[in-house]
């Protein structure tokens, strides 16, 4: 049986967590969101973002996305800049950084499989320039995100206790 706050591993690369059937490396070089984003710097004020596995898994099978805004156009957190279809549902995609879009990850141009499979390499969602969300973690504080959200899912799963 796991820990109830989850099993943690570090590394100077990783953070290896492990709760009930959930498994995942989160980078420590980071930044996260509440609703399962991860920002990871890429150059100068320049940040690549993408869903971490959790939200992958949540989402189920990934069919298509598309964005609705085009690079250089401002975007600020909270946004509507796109949206994911899957088999069971489509679902928005959000701007959670303030800045400049720079762009989609143009591998999606193949198909969205990275997404899942890769989503910290090969299946980042798009780049921006400007600044995170300012109530964005790094990945200790995404570690404690994930274990409040599985304890809320298993709660439910179990059911109002006597």
């Amino acid at each position: 049986m796991n820990a109830p706050d989850g099993e943690l591993e570090r590394d100077a690369e990783f953070l290896r967590y492990r709760r009930s059937r959930f498994r995942t490396r989160l980078p420590t070089a980071a930044r996260y969101t509440r609703s399962h984003y991860w920002l990871m710097p890429d150059g100068e004020g320049c940040w690549r973002v993408g869903w971490t596995r959790f939200a992958t898994r949540m989402l189920g099978e990934l069919v298509e996305l598309g964005f609705e805004v085009e690079p250089g156009q401002s975007i600020k957190v909270g946004d509507t800049i796109g949206w994911i279809e899957g088999f069971k549902a489509v679902s928005e995609i959000y701007a959670v950084a303030n800045g400049t879009f720079l762009g989609a990850n143009p591998a999606f141009a193949e198909g969205v499989e990275g997404l899942a499979s890769s989503p910290h390499d090969r299946g980042w969602l798009y780049r921006v320039e400007g600044e995170p969300e300012p109530e964005s973690v790094d990945v200790s504080g995404y570690a404690a995100i994930l274990n409040a959200t599985i304890d809320r899912m298993l709660d439910e799963q179990n059911g109002p206790s006597g």
